[in-house]
């Protein structure tokens, strides 16, 4: 059975909405959680004098990644999980997947906004890249936007 789920987050309602099924399972199967957020870096480019304000708003995002995940982990751990996190950088699929063998998880497990056709076409999708490339099952929960259960731990946002 799955010991350790790794749960891609990127700050919205949507993402997070995987969370209740994970916390109605996790408690059962003693099973772990690892959330992760994947910061997608900034453009490459850097214009003179202007790359010390990059570092810092970079550094500031990383912050804010690390208190987000914080709160979260804070309010599975209230409820039984055992929880970590990391923050990564990069392209959002492939982190996952690296994230996924780095952590030894044996599932990944994440909401997605079920497009099709034109919209997946245009917007490209992630969790499609993390299915056809990890190494471990892949659950994904179609989710439409503004419609998060009720149940998903609040999150502080500022």
């Amino acid at each position: 059975m799955y010991k350790r789920a790794l749960v891609p987050l990127d700050g919205s309602p949507l993402a997070e909405a995987i969370l209740p099924f994970l916390i109605d399972i996790a408690g059962p199967l003693d099973m772990s959680i690892v959330l992760l957020r994947v910061l997608e870096p900034v453009s490459a480019g850097v214009v003179e004098g202007v790359r010390q304000t990059l570092l810092n708003v970079g550094e500031a995002r990383a912050r804010e990644a690390e208190e987000y995940l914080g709160s979260i982990a804070t309010t599975l751990r209230a409820r039984g999980v055992d929880v970590t996190s990391q923050v990564r950088s990069g392209r959002p699929d492939l982190q996952i997947v690296e994230a996924a063998r780095d952590t030894s998880a044996d599932l990944i497990a994440m909401s997605t906004h079920g497009r099709s056709g034109l919209g997946r076409l245009l917007f490209g999708s992630v969790a499609e890249q993390v299915l056809r490339h990890a190494d471990v099952p892949v659950f994904l929960m179609r989710q439409s936007t503004g419609r998060a259960p009720a149940t998903v731990p609040t999150v502080e946002r500022r």
